[in-house]
């Protein structure tokens, strides 16, 4: 039997997504803070591993709710934004438009869902190209557009006028995707999402210190939330990722503070970088940064040589690295290795 017959023509010509884990002292690849909570996993051994999860996680949904204050009703969770990714294509089908380059998942997964993919480049200032998507609205009248802001991998924020215009334009559903907002200076579109019964806001704690607990979630009016959870997995959440996430929440001033520190030294990379012959790093809001070098897979291969592990996203954006921030001695070896290497 050839198994490759039976499988749907969309997968067939899929590339897995590449998660792989290389080897190295310093890992700044995969945009993950470099400050976690082990102390809050061990106040969990309560948790009863004989019973299924809250399949609705109240007292994490009641937490989150008060936190951004918003009503219970207009949050679901999943586990991880690609899980909610799935559920929202699945609901309301596509085709599905997103710019170009962006977070691969949304691709990935609406093609193997069987669903038309209308990519739009963005603008040389890695902004939304308005007139392309409202030319791609007319024409291709997509039913879902996924906009990552600040996005991965070039770390900007996109123009929220230009959002709301296509936002406005849409006869479907707008899905902003802020994994990266708790290192932006902006607050995001969370306090528009009254007017814009439309629109769709994808948060994660994956990015904050929590990427092991797989916990991301989506926030829109109640309707959007009663049609997506006819289609979420029941308890999808489970219970030791629901209680790490509530006593971690609660711990608002470390949670604070390593965002701050984040923040601190992006900006201090960002300078070192800039002083750098052959080096021309980008503006982030997010807890990464991009960079373009003159040869991007020799440095690539000597950083790791050295124990430094970043991104190669030179496919995505032509001749760029995306290094993560990490701590600030991480830091400081990822700069003075970078700095031997291009001299």
């Amino acid at each position: 039997m050839d198994i490759k017959k039976l499988v749907k023509k969309e997968v067939s010509s899929l590339k897995a997504y590449n998660a792989k884990e290389i080897p190295c002292r310093i890992k700044l690849d995969a945009n993950e803070s470099p400050y976690g909570f082990a102390d809050v996993v061990k106040r969990i051994a309560g948790v009863r591993t004989n019973r299924y999860p809250d399949p609705e996680a109240r007292a994490l949904r009641q937490l989150i709710a008060k936190d951004l204050g918003i009503m219970p009703e207009n949050i679901l969770f999943g586990n991880g934004s690609d899980e909610l990714i799935y559920y929202l294509i699945t609901t309301f089908g596509g085709p599905v438009s997103f710019p170009v380059p962006t977070f691969s998942m949304y691709g990935i997964i609406g093609q193997a869902l069987g669903e038309k993919k209308i990519e739009i480049p963005l603008d040389k200032d890695f902004d939304l190209d308005i007139d392309r998507f409202l030319a791609a609205l007319r024409k291709e009248k997509p039913k879902l557009i996924f906009l990552s802001s600040p996005n991965n991998p070039t770390g900007n924020c996109f123009s929220t006028d230009r959002i709301l215009k296509i936002t406005e334009a849409l006869r479907g559903i707008v899905i902003v995707d802020e994994a990266y907002q708790p290192f932006s200076s902006g607050a995001g579109l969370l306090p528009l999402l009254k007017d814009y019964p439309n629109l769709v806001i994808m948060r994660t704690l994956s990015k904050i210190g929590l990427a092991a607990l797989r916990l991301g979630f989506m926030i829109a009016v109640p309707e959007i939330i009663e049609e997506v959870n006819k289609v979420r997995l029941p308890f999808n959440l489970n219970s030791f990722s629901q209680t790490v996430a509530i006593e971690a929440l609660k711990e608002k001033k470390e949670l604070k503070e390593s965002i701050k520190i984040v923040v601190s030294e992006r900006e201090r990379l960002f300078e070192e970088m800039e002083n750098i012959t052959g080096i021309t790093p980008f503006p982030s809001e997010a807890n990464f940064i991009l960079f373009s070098a003159d040869d991007p897979d020799f440095v690539y291969s000597a950083l790791l040589k050295k124990g430094i592990l970043v991104r190669n996203v030179k496919d995505a954006v032509k001749g760029c690295l995306r290094v993560t921030v990490g701590t600030p001695q991480e830091n400081t070896a990822f700069i003075k290795a970078l700095k031997k290497i291009v001299r």
